[in-house]
C-alpha cells in the first residue's frame, strides 16, 4: 500500500486502519440493528466500539503513518496488541451486560483497564524521543 511519494505505509498503521475498520463495520451492524429491532439498550456498547474501535485505532493508524520512526519497534506492536485485546474483552462484555447480564461488569472493568494500558502505551510513544 503506497503512501506519501511511493513510500511503504508503517505495518503499525495498516494494522490499525484494517482493526478500525473491521470495528468500524461492527459497530454500523450493531446500530442497524438497534435501530431495526427498536431495543437501543446496548447503545453503550455501540458508543465504546465506535469511538474507542473506529475512531481511536483510526486515530492510531495516522499518527503512526505521519511518524514512521515511531512505528518501528516493540512498543507500537505491543499497543496494538494490548489496546486490541482490551477492546475484544470489553465491548461484548459492555453489550451483553447492557441487556441485563449484571454478572458481566468485572469483564467490562478488566477490559477497560486493558484497554487504558494501550492507551498509556500510544502516550508512550508519542513521547518518547
Amino acid at each position: 500500500m503506497g503512501f506519501r511519494g511511493g513510500t511503504i505505509m508503517p505495518k503499525i498503521s495498516q494494522l490499525f486502519f484494517k482493526s478500525a475498520t473491521i470495528f468500524f463495520i461492527i459497530g454500523v451492524i450493531m446500530g442497524l440493528h438497534m435501530g431495526i429491532s427498536g431495543d437501543h439498550t446496548p447503545f453503550p456498547a455501540h458508543a465504546h466500539l465506535n469511538l474507542l474501535g473506529w475512531v481511536s485505532s483510526a486515530i492510531f493508524a495516522i499518527y503512526y503513518a505521519l511518524n514512521p520512526a515511531k512505528a518501528v519497534g516493540r512498543l507500537p506492536m505491543w499497543q496494538f496488541a494490548i489496546f486490541t485485546l482490551g477492546l475484544v474483552v470489553m465491548i461484548p462484555a459492555l453489550y451483553f451486560m447492557a441487556l441485563g447480564n449484571a454478572a458481566l461488569e468485572p469483564l467490562v472493568g478488566i477490559g477497560s483497564f486493558i484497554v487504558f494500558a494501550g492507551v498509556l502505551l500510544f502516550a508512550a510513544v508519542v513521547f518518547s524521543n
